[in-house]
């Protein structure tokens, strides 16, 4: 999710929209509780050095003097257990709401760098007026407003797709020529986003908990010219821009500007955890997970102190694993100790 506008999360975004008066509710209260590792469940058991590298591939961004000391630190070290237990402490963060885990994932799309019978649908450029306000979808989409101006990126074969893609805000495109090219979050058309999930609900085709990517695409694909209109219910429009810089072999760029990896990155709310801080995760439900994680993205929808989304990687596999995960647990931020203990004597909230 480079900070993107995603993120994250097909499934979540979906179905988020903000509830009537919502603005007006007071802040949750905030808690603060230090725990033991022995109290992570499966902490002796997880790829202790995988999180490090995890760890050390943006540790080096983060710029209080703790974590920059630390992250010295963690590039010495000979034992990555030890090396956690040692410097940090395991901080449960909560605000009243359950714990919700999603996953979100890089779409690789087929494509050409020219126009053809098959690749017909453009991946645009934001334009420069579009800072302040432009066309809708529709506009854009049916009345050609951007056609022949050269901000065309590249074409793709599939509009299903293309629209998914701009709800991740990032992905590869396989290139007809050969090769890849990674785009990137490039702006928006400055109209709010309406939930096409919501919207098959409201029509009563699906109850709430049926609703997924893989679902909404599959229903658009079987009734064309209603799944049209259902994509033009949203009139939010992503841009997007090339990223070159990153090797095809590594992950996305997340929203500290490096590469996120598959299963040990997560988004998170940075109003509760530090980006680039580890995070052990012990997600429930189907295919529990318990690992330590680096919080490395944030997501337009991820909101509050139990909330992640897991990168999956890229490509069909990993969307279908990301549009599956909505399943509950707890996440436990892990804290210089110093800044650990120094959280119990802020004001909660």
């Amino acid at each position: 999710m480079t900070g993107r506008w995603l993120a994250a999360l097909a499934a979540g975004l979906l179905m988020t929209g903000a509830a009537s008066g919502e603005e007006d509710r007071p802040a949750p209260e905030v808690t603060r509780t230090i725990l033991t590792f022995d109290q992570l469940d499966g902490w002796e058991k997880d790829d202790h050095q995988a999180a490090l590298d995890v760890f050390l591939s943006t540790c080096g961004d983060m710029r209080p003097p703790d974590w920059r000391a630390l992250c010295r630190a963690a590039a010495d070290q000979t034992s990555a257990r030890t090396f956690f237990e040692l410097f940090f402490r395991p901080v449960l963060i909560e605000d009243g709401a359950p714990g919700l885990f999603t996953g979100y994932f890089e779409p690789e799309l087929d494509g050409s760098l020219t126009p053809d019978a098959i690749h017909r649908y453009p991946l645009y450029s934001m334009p420069p007026e579009a800072t302040n306000g432009f066309a809708t979808r529709r506009e854009i989409v049916e009345g050609g407003v951007l056609a022949g101006r050269g901000l065309e990126i590249a074409w793709v074969d599939d509009p299903v797709e293309l629209f998914f893609l701009q709800i991740q805000g990032s992905g590869r495109i396989r290139l007809a020529e050969g090769g890849a090219i990674r785009v990137g979050y490039g702006g928006a058309n400055g109209h709010p986003y309406r939930s096409i999930g919501k919207e098959l609900v409201r029509q009563g085709i699906y109850e709430p908990h049926q609703v997924s990517a893989q679902v909404i695409r599959n229903w658009v694909r079987r009734n064309p010219e209603a799944g049209y209109e259902l994509l033009m219910h949203n009139p939010s429009y992503v841009f997007f821009r090339t990223v070159s810089h990153v090797p095809a072999d590594r992950g996305p760029l997340g929203a500290m500007n490096r590469s996120v990896t598959p299963l040990r990155s997560i988004a998170v709310d940075p109003a509760h955890v530090p980006l680039g801080a580890p995070v052990w995760i012990e997600k429930e439900g189907a295919g529990p997970m318990h690992r330590l994680m680096i919080a490395q993205d944030t997501g337009s929808a991820i909101k509050g102190a139990q909330r992640a989304d897991i990168f999956f990687g890229t490509g069909e596999t990993a969307g279908r694993a990301a549009g599956r995960l909505k399943d509950g647990g707890r996440m436990v931020v892990l804290m210089p100790i110093q800044r650990a203990y120094a959280m119990l004597d802020e004001v909660p909230g």
